[in-house]
């Protein structure tokens, strides 16, 4: 028989497994023979019942054991969960103080989770928990991580053309193997977390890291929902975060083993062009007795080199950092 929560909504409190992000690393969490589905969100009231009831629909023939961790990420007064007259074991609740961002939200989702087998979905019914068994299917194949594809996407032009440019500039110039790496729809073991600690926005390139890391990835195809309540997160500020974000991965994957390289060519061009004005004006001086001292270009040149050199000293300093930290290791 169906189980039929009882949310009631008007209720201000709420069964709090955690009101903070406690500073573990993620992976020394015990995990068990189950599945732990992490919904993080905010301002989501009225979606998160809703989703609730479709996700027990769908689990109570599974086999395996499963738990629903859902982490509010410090919604505003009016938008609460409230979820008093409602009590399973299976049910897990985290709130956030304020909001601290998605990241931190899965974060603190991993840390309270036991299961062995990961489920990132968004608390917004655009997931739909009917595609919960193919993520599962793949990773009993023997597949380490599982990344969705929303098919027939129902979001505007502008998150849909963001999307194709962040997958058409991660896969040109770091190898991605992932059409939409942006959907939050994600399945994998709990063991490729080892490595990796939620912080901020980096969870958007969680999914690098694991295929760099050599894991076996894969994709499917899922369901992309009209959003039924409230409405997107996702504006021109997210748009631009988004964009240094994925800046930020390029120069983690490609660098962060030989920083030099990255330092050393925008300091080499410094240099470079510096000593060319510098060279250029000395054959000025000395074969045409120009005098210096009112050119402004001098300046430049002299700041070039100086810039140029102090580029590639932080270059090699971050070689000596990594080397340092590979030897303690």
């Amino acid at each position: 028989m169906t189980r039929i929560l009882r949310w009631n909504l008007a209720m201000t409190k709420v069964r709090i497994v955690s009101r903070c992000i406690k500073e573990l690393k993620v992976y020394k969490v015990h995990k068990v023979k189950m599945i732990s589905i992490i919904i993080p969100f905010y301002n989501e009231s009225e979606s998160i019942p809703v989703l609730i009831n479709r996700l027990i629909d769908t689990l109570e023939n599974q086999k395996e054991k499963w738990e629903i961790i859902l982490v509010d990420d410090g919604s505003i007064k009016g938008y609460e969960l409230g979820v008093m007259g409602y009590e399973d074991k299976n049910i897990k609740i985290i709130k956030h103080r304020k909001r601290l961002g998605k990241g931190d939200a899965l974060k603190s989702g991993i840390e309270n989770s036991i299961g062995d087998k990961i489920i990132f979905m968004d608390g917004d019914l655009q997931d739909d928990p009917v595609d919960l068994k193919k993520f599962i299917g793949k990773i009993d194949e023997g597949y380490d991580f599982v990344n969705g594809i929303r098919e027939k996407r129902n979001d505007n032009l502008l998150v849909k053309f963001y999307s194709k440019i962040v997958a058409w500039f991660l896969k040109t110039f770091l190898g991605s193997p992932y059409t939409d790496i942006n959907c939050g729809y994600k399945g994998f073991k709990k063991e490729v977390l080892k490595d990796f600690i939620f912080y901020g926005n980096n969870f958007r390139f969680f999914p690098l890291a694991v295929f760099y890391n050599g894991f076996k990835v894969t994709e499917i195809n899922v369901k992309n929902n009209m959003r039924k309540f409230g409405k997107s997160k996702f504006g021109p500020g997210k748009l631009f975060t988004g964009l240094l974000d994925t800046l930020t991965a390029y120069f983690l994957f490609k660098f962060s083993e030989k920083p030099l390289h990255f330092f050393g060519i925008f300091g080499g061009m410094s240099f470079f062009f510096g000593f060319l004005i510098l060279g250029y004006l000395a054959i000025e001086r000395i074969f045409y007795r120009v005098m210096l001292y009112r050119r402004p270009i001098l300046f430049l040149g002299m700041l070039l080199v100086i810039v140029g050199i102090q580029v590639v000293m932080t270059g090699i300093i971050g070689e000596l950092i990594v080397f340092l930290n590979k030897k303690t290791k």
